[in-house]
């Protein structure tokens, strides 16, 4: 590997880590003053105007959003394979490709291939600032692989998987594929008012507002990426 690509995935990992340090509010003032600071002399003030109208983040954190997004992917642009490599060190204990895979097509809304500071912040802002029925509508579109309206068995099994593939040897035991498969069917059997084959996003978002659990569960996104 080149020392430019070694020198760029350091940097896009350092992003990553400064994210979630961020997120979590361990970022120490100095350091969210310096990068607001440097923030103000490169954001672009069109774009992080439209964009404080869409999410749930005040102007300084998109400010320091979009400086890091733009100093570790200068093109603008994260391809699904730097965003695995971002992944896999959050856990490191399991594989997390499958689960990188389904969420990076989460967050990239048009399906281009490439997520962009657009498609970074509204994901983030759902996932961390929104109502419980804005993050539910996200996880939703996270199930629902093909993008057709609808959850299917088969695609909830697959997040199922790709989840306890990604915890690995976290879990304590390990969980099995029949394991997964149980959990689904469970799960499904129990949103699928209709017992129509599918779960729509009113089903859907109707059956998690009732499980405290469920609801209480969003907002560990508001601490994780």
């Amino acid at each position: 590997m080149s020392s430019r690509r070694k020198k760029c995935k350091r940097q896009i990992l350092k992003f990553g880590q400064n994210v979630v340090r961020f997120i979590t509010g361990t970022l120490s003032s100095d350091t969210v003053a310096e990068e607001q600071e440097q923030a103000a002399q490169r954001h672009r003030p069109e774009t992080i105007d439209c964009l404080l109208a869409q999410t749930h983040f005040t102007k300084r954190e998109l400010q320091i959003l979009y400086r890091g997004f733009k100093n570790e992917c200068p093109n603008g642009l994260v391809n699904e394979d730097t965003f695995k490599n971002i992944y896999s060190n959050f856990f490191p204990h399991g594989d997390s490709s499958n689960y990188a895979h389904f969420l990076f097509r989460a967050f990239d809304r048009n399906q281009t291939g490439f997520v962009n500071f657009e498609d970074f912040s509204l994901g983030l802002s759902a996932l961390l600032r929104g109502p419980v029925e804005e993050k539910l509508t996200w996880v939703f579109n996270l199930y629902d692989i093909n993008n057709d309206g609808c959850i299917s068995k088969e695609e909830m099994l697959d997040i199922m998987k790709a989840i306890y593939d990604m915890m690995g040897t976290s879990l304590n035991p390990r969980l099995s594929e029949d394991t997964a498969r149980q959990h689904t069917e469970i799960f499904f059997q129990k949103m699928d008012k209709n017992q129509n084959g599918v779960i729509t996003i009113d089903e859907f978002i109707e059956c998690c507002q009732k499980e405290d659990n469920i609801v209480k569960s969003m907002y560990i996104f508001e601490n994780a990426i």
